[in-house]
């Protein structure tokens, strides 16, 4: 089982892991009323992707949490709803050089970054996105502002304002609406431009191997961009390298990044941002853009009541057929959200059956749920309301950071599969909960 992180007062957290088709260890600990915090004015809980989170980098990767965190709580304490909060979060995560999304982000084939990013507000069920845009340091902030755009109503002889754009058209709607282009050398650091010449080597070698086991594959291969070798590597060293492939890369590259918040009026917002999988192809796009894959968020009605959101991470592909993001939003209507999440997580995604013919099914989410706490309101001018927040994974790790607007400071962890769960065919599952209140209370 995975180790509790370190915990806010007031938190209560319960820890689940279970490897594909086991039994879940359940926390027998219940929540007592006088250790459930309250805070004002909503709460964030942040992932920087579903992969491989090497120990040396792991004080990086919870640092930008931790600022991911802090700024989405900045604008809560000043007022702002939900999807506010999602996007500063998200523009936080992009900025670093240690997430693949945004500036420093994952190079294709032909050594050029092209980015994907969605966002959703549960209050207007509006959603914004961009796939495959290039040269825009923050593609969060062009999701957003589609999302914004399309709220005002129609266009201009009637004409339905766009909410997903692509490529060229994207970058050129970004700057005709005022956020500015990054040149595609600042696009790139020197972490990713390493990493693209280190992935090109090893593309060439695996190229190498592939044409001498099967000559068939040599027409084929003849159009991409990289070089081609006619040396013979035997069956033996083809498989070494192919662990080595998986130790080094392995779901390391599955690194989007996302944001997940509730503000103190209920509402609820989603986002997420990628520069997509290593040496793509020029053109590809991944579950961060797509509706119902990448994130989700939806505000209680009348046939829902509970607010959920959500945002995935991992191989793009395989979240695009499951639709995992819509998915674990719907599971979150059900009683015991633990529960649900495993059974959406195994039933859905590991074992669906759109992705019978996978070896192995790489991702994760962050999911949270909150509903009013009717017995919380003896007049009008309380309200609370629960949230509960978890995140589950089939990677090898998974990093996270949490804050409510009370807090002093993020909480942040590196969730991993328990020892011996093999990646893509396991599962961890972790989470809390935390009741909200509003200003109206007077504080703690």
């Amino acid at each position: 089982m995975c180790e509790t992180p370190g915990l806010a007062a007031g938190y209560r957290f319960e820890n689940r892991a279970s490897e594909s088709g086991g039994k879940c260890e359940h926390s027998d600990s219940a929540p007592r009323k006088s250790d459930e915090p309250k805070a004002v004015g909503g709460f964030v809980l942040v992932h920087a992707g579903a992969g491989y989170h090497s120990e040396s980098k792991a004080k990086e990767y919870k640092h930008v949490c931790k600022r991911a965190c802090q700024r989405a709580v900045e604008r809560l304490q000043a007022g702002a709803l939900a999807v506010e909060a999602v996007a500063a979060a998200l523009v936080e995560l992009e900025d670093s050089p240690f997430t693949n999304a945004g500036m420093g982000s994952n190079l294709n084939l032909s050594g050029e970054i092209e980015c994907d990013a969605s966002i959703m507000d549960g209050k207007s069920l509006h959603y914004g996105s961009v796939g495959a845009i290039r040269g825009i340091k923050n593609p969060v902030l062009v999701a957003n502002r589609l999302l914004s755009e399309a709220q005002k109503g129609k266009l201009s002889a009637g004409r339905i304002p766009p909410c997903f754009l692509v490529g060229r058209g994207a970058h050129d709607w970004a700057v005709a609406h005022g956020i500015p282009p990054c040149p595609a050398e600042k696009m790139a650091t020197k972490f990713s431009l390493s990493a693209y010449k280190r992935n090109k080597r090893k593309m060439e070698i695996a190229e190498k191997m592939d044409t001498a086991e099967n000559p068939m594959k040599r027409k084929r291969q003849s159009s991409e961009n990289y070089v081609k070798f006619s040396c013979y590597f035997p069956p033996s060293l083809h498989l070494l390298y192919v662990r080595i492939m998986l130790q080094e890369n392995g779901s390391g590259c599955l690194d989007t990044v996302g944001a997940i918040v509730v503000d103190q009026e209920g509402n609820v917002a989603a986002a997420v941002s990628s520069g997509g999988l290593a040496m793509k192809h020029p053109g590809r796009v991944g579950q961060a853009a797509h509706y119902g894959c990448g994130c989700w968020a939806q505000n209680a009605c009348n046939t829902n009541p509970y607010s959920t959101a959500v945002s995935t991470s991992g191989c793009g592909e395989h979240l695009i057929r499951t639709m995992l993001a819509r998915e674990c939003s719907a599971a979150m209507q059900s009683e015991d959200a633990h529960q649900a999440l495993l059974d959406a997580m195994q039933n859905k995604f590991i074992s669906s059956p759109f992705l019978a013919s996978e070896d192995r099914v790489l991702g994760g989410v962050i999911v949270l749920r909150c509903c009013r706490c009717e017995e919380d309101q003896p007049s009008q001018d309380i309200q609370a309301c629960l949230v509960e927040f978890l995140w589950s994974h089939s990677t090898e790790s998974m990093c996270v950071g949490y804050m409510s607007a009370q807090d002093s400071k993020a909480k942040t962890h590196i969730s991993r599969l328990p020892p011996g769960a093999v990646p893509g065919h396991s599962l961890a599952i972790e989470g809390g909960v935390c009741r909200l209140t509003n200003a109206a209370e007077g504080g703690p």
